[in-house]
């Protein structure tokens, strides 16, 4: 069965409060909303608690065994000593991306100059690409909007579909 859409995306929410139930996941479903309405397919959605090897693991599995192509972390980009999502993405990238969470950051502080705190980074692990976005669900809205049109551009090249790129829709079946 062939279904048309632009791409998968696989949601990580970094929470050790919304990995045990103590939290609702806003961020997470405001990136599922986005995706969706974007015409993306999510084909995975899971909250992780704030353990770099746990989020490790799923980034991984998520990208080597082609279950996205796009896959967007909320939470744990920040200062605490909890939030290692930066460093869970850098392990497991095999070439950096910093032109995107530049992007952001640059967005980001013409709203709030707390933006240059965040420490969000990206990069590519096989076909699929990991962008780090906050952990508020106000932050993910406004920076995924920003970045959203740039991003299919960026996977259209990242999977060899450059030909493709000029319609709206690319297969997946």
């Amino acid at each position: 069965m062939s279904v048309k859409h632009k791409f998968r995306v696989g949601i990580i929410t970094a929470s050790d409060k919304g990995s045990r139930g103590e939290r609702d996941d806003l961020s997470g479903a405001a990136i599922k909303k986005i995706a969706e309405d974007s015409g993306y397919l999510v084909t995975s959605y899971r909250i992780l608690p704030d353990e770099q090897k746990e989020l490790e693991k799923e980034m991984s599995r998520l990208a080597d065994e082609d279950i996205c192509d796009l896959i967007l972390t909320t939470g744990g980009t920040g200062f605490s000593k909890r939030d290692v999502t930066p460093e869970a993405t850098l392990s497991v990238s095999e070439r950096p991306v910093p032109g995107i969470p530049e992007a952001i950051r640059a967005y980001s502080m013409t709203i709030t100059k707390r933006a240059m705190l965040s420490r969000g980074t990206a990069g590519i692990r096989g076909q699929a690409l990991i962008v780090n976005l906050p952990g508020s669900p106000r932050a993910v809205k406004e920076s995924l909007e920003y970045i959203m049109s740039e991003l299919e551009h960026g996977l259209c090249i990242l999977k060899g579909l450059t030909g493709e790129c000029a319609g709206k829709d690319v297969v997946h079946g």
